[in-house]
């Protein structure tokens, strides 16, 4: 349970305890103003399906345990037909709207692979080889359950590659936070590799924030 920030026939703003990421369905039911709803004018309460477009981060003890604040744009009353199969996926914006003026879906890995060039390890941003010392804090059920200080192999302003002990699987979300930047990040785990020595990495996306290099 939560309250809006602000809503608008096309999409809502709110916070919550749990961590999530642009790209995943939320399943909504809210007292929408019946002026602003595309469909089910005579119900009491809109139930709606959104896609997280944007997500930032909160300070739990200042928002009364809220983690993220979410902005979310309303998709239609049922999920898109690969969500049943898949529903783990990731969705973006598609080109064009549905009639209702609700935004329509389109599959992640449909929309990136059109601007996936030849070489798969491209990305928009060079990696910084440089050690930075982070504090990797785990999330399960939105909640904090592990926690490792350790340094990076390589960071950039949008995502790092971090040296572990831990087992953390790939789409685990994590805190990082830099003393000596004095910031702290929300990030997804978007691949474990293990080096030849023996020691794994975590591949880490940050999520609504940049690192301050």
């Amino acid at each position: 349970m939560t309250r809006l920030v602000d809503v608008s026939p096309f999409g809502a703003r709110f916070r919550i305890s749990r961590p999530t990421e642009p790209g995943r369905l939320l399943f909504l039911v809210l007292n929408m103003p019946r002026q602003l709803r595309a469909f089910d004018h005579a119900e009491d309460q809109y139930r709606v399906w959104s896609m997280v477009r944007n997500v930032r981060m909160l300070d739990p003890a200042k928002e009364k345990g809220a983690l993220i604040e979410v902005g979310a744009a309303f998709i239609g009353k049922r999920p898109p037909k690969s969500y049943e199969s898949n529903p783990t996926q990731r969705y973006e914006i598609a080109q064009t709207k549905l009639e209702s003026g609700l935004w329509e879906t389109a599959d992640y890995a449909e929309q990136l692979s059109r601007v996936v060039q030849d070489d798969d390890d491209k990305r928009k941003e060079s990696r910084q080889l440089i050690p930075v010392e982070v504090l990797i804090e785990v999330f399960s059920e939105g909640k904090l359950v592990s926690s490792e200080n350790t340094v990076t192999e390589n960071i950039s302003r949008h995502g790092a590659a971090v040296f572990t002990a831990l087992e953390i699987p790939p789409g685990t979300f994590v805190k990082l936070s830099g003393a000596r930047y004095n910031t702290s990040v929300l990030a997804v785990v978007r691949g474990v590799r293990t080096g030849a020595e023996g020691i794994k990495r975590l591949h880490l996306e940050f999520l609504g924030s940049e690192w301050p290099l």
